[in-house]
């Protein structure tokens, strides 16, 4: 199985793109890299969890920290798109490793607060305060001599953004591969009608920008992917092709309606919404996540 492919620079102030695919969860982490300086930025880190032991890990994580080893590279930020639902980030993992600093979208705030309910912590702090930025629509950054600004795309969760970095453009869980659709908006703080403008946003860039999912779930068996184009999303996504808003909040609200939580949800959204951090170690040094029952629907019994 492919499970790492590098997208070269297309010129000047255009960014080369390695992204690694996590068989696991199918996720795709990114490292963005300046051709011109060697800064890069780290997108989506995965830290390995396996829910049937209970054990953590870092293999993937140690990848990413290989190839930027290897390719010389310096890292300027640790970026999450958003809150995942179906694996653990290894963005503090990551930070302790290189010292960059991280972000994440600012409406993450509000994914804290609704999270902080569900799992009852009311010590929780629900400001942000776990990522050293957060993020606005609109905002600018450099990445060396890469510009990179921020695109408000949510939909999928409350928080969730896009980064735009040159002619490249990392969509998270808005579209996935052209032969596959799109992302199911059915988790809470989710809205399909949302998604749908967020979408119409990316699709509204120009026709060549190469477009990064952060997932993939190789229909029919074939290889994994994670690299298209506006227009190939636009000419050949099944869930986009002649449909208007009506047309795709109806198909997605029926496709959501049949689809079971992720598995690991309730495990990953309190890392998560923690900025990666795994529970604090309690008196006897073991760490414990807590899974609320009976706290979502959607239950799938068959």
């Amino acid at each position: 199985m492919k499970t790492f492919a590098r997208s070269a620079s297309t010129g000047e102030g255009m960014p080369v793109v390695a992204g690694f695919f996590d068989p696991r969860t199918f996720s795709v982490q990114y490292i963005v890299s300046d051709p011109a300086t060697d800064k890069c930025v780290i997108i989506d880190p995965v830290l390995d969890f396996d829910e049937k032991s209970g054990a953590t890990a870092t293999h993937h994580a140690d990848e990413l920290l290989a190839y930027v080893s290897q390719h010389g590279l310096s890292v300027e930020w640790i970026l999450d798109t958003h809150p995942h639902a179906d694996h653990f980030s290894a963005a503090q993992y990551l930070k302790e490793k290189t010292g960059a600093p991280t972000a994440i979208g600012q409406h993450i705030t509000k994914v804290q607060a609704l999270w902080k309910e569900i799992y009852h912590w009311p010590e929780m702090p629900a400001d942000g305060r776990q990522w050293d930025k957060l993020l606005a629509a609109g905002d600018t950054f450099n990445i060396g001599e890469l510009s990179a600004r921020v695109l408000h795309s949510p939909g999928h969760t409350l928080a969730s953004i896009s980064y735009v970095i040159g002619d490249a453009a990392f969509v998270h869980d808005t579209l996935f591969q052209p032969d596959f659709g799109t992302a199911r908006a059915d988790f809470p703080g989710g809205d399909a009608r949302t998604l749908w403008h967020s979408i119409q946003q990316i699709l509204a860039l120009p026709d060549s920008t190469r477009l990064f999912t952060g997932h993939d779930y190789m229909p029919d068996g074939r290889e994994p992917k994670w690299e298209s184009s506006v227009a190939e999303q636009r000419d050949n996504n099944p869930h986009l092709v002649g449909k208007s808003a009506a047309d795709y909040i109806a198909l997605r609200q029926q496709r959501d309606s049949e689809l079971p939580m992720p598995k690991l949800m309730l495990h990953a959204l309190q890392v998560n919404t923690q900025g990666g951090r795994l529970p604090e170690p309690e008196a006897n040094g073991k760490r414990y996540l807590k899974i609320p029952l009976n706290a979502l629907k959607g239950a799938k019994w068959d």
